[in-house]
C-alpha cells in the first residue's frame, strides 16, 4: 500500500531516493504496524523520538500495535537539544 515517510533534522540522510527535501512516497505491506515501518526504512529506535501518524503523537508502545492505514503519513524527529 501507498503510505508517506517524512524525516526531519539528522534523520533526512535515511530517506529513500526522491525528489521532495524530506517527505518520499512509499510502498510498504498491508497492516504494518508504525515500528515494522520504522524498521523497514531503518530508522533506529533510539534516533525515532517523536514519531506521529498523520499529525498525532504516537508513544513507543503504541508503535507496536498501530497499524497503517492507505496514504498514511508517518513523521520522524530526532531528540534534540537547545534552549
Amino acid at each position: 500500500m501507498k503510505a508517506y515517510l517524512e524525516l526531519y533534522a539528522s534523520l533526512m540522510p535515511l530517506l529513500p531516493p526522491g525528489q521532495s527535501r524530506h517527505r518520499r512516497e512509499v510502498q510498504v505491506p498491508d497492516a504494518c504496524t508504525v515500528q515494522e515501518f520504522l524498521d523497514r526504512f531503518r530508522i533506529p529506535e533510539e534516533q525515532a523520538h517523536i514519531v506521529l501518524r498523520n499529525g498525532l503523537f504516537v508513544c513507543g508502545e503504541d508503535r507496536l500495535e498501530t497499524r497503517l492505514e492507505e496514504g498514511d503519513t508517518i513523521a520522524v524527529w530526532p531528540p534534540v537539544a537547545g534552549g
